[in-house]
């Protein structure tokens, strides 16, 4: 029953996360690109925020549970007889990807968007930077996803 919550769990937050990232990358971007102004982002980031972080960690915290179950222990992340463990480390790539570009997200590049916020001529080099950002960001969410999928469902990887 607990691995089955856990699961559950895991992928509410991937849904949360992924979802939250789409909507950013397909809604609020464009309409900030087309404005050349980043107020949208900082309120859809000022919204989502916590709740992505949030999702985030859930991620993180079941992942690892799961992960560790699957593969009989954390000692056989690196034994590669274990059929999972490759898609494991994957998985821990693709999470430190993401945590690398979240850091940078919350110490570079939204910081610039409230500097040019009250500026629309200046706006479109950090808004693109941003663009980039988000659209990386959400590539691993989505990668993520298909590891994990196949990991459980022994998927295309």
């Amino acid at each position: 029953m607990l691995h089955q919550v856990l699961v559950i769990l895991h992928l509410l937050g991937a849904a949360t996360w992924i979802g939250g990232h789409l909507v950013l990358v397909r809604v609020v971007l464009p309409s900030a690109l087309r404005s050349r102004d980043p107020k949208g982002i900082l309120d859809f980031e000022r919204g989502y925020g916590r709740i992505g972080l949030t999702a985030l960690v859930l991620q993180v915290g079941t992942g690892a549970w799961l992960a560790a179950t699957w593969l009989g222990g954390w000692r056989h992340v690196l034994d590669f007889s274990v059929p999972a463990a490759h898609l494991v480390i994957a998985k821990l790539v693709l999470l430190g990807a993401t945590l690398v570009q979240a850091g940078y997200a919350y110490h570079r590049l939204i910081p610039r968007l409230v500097a040019v916020r009250d500026e629309p001529t200046e706006a479109i080099k950090p808004l693109r930077s941003f663009a980039l950002h988000a659209w990386i960001t959400t590539l691993l969410a989505v990668l993520m996803l298909i590891v994990g999928a196949s990991i459980r469902l022994g998927g295309p990887l």
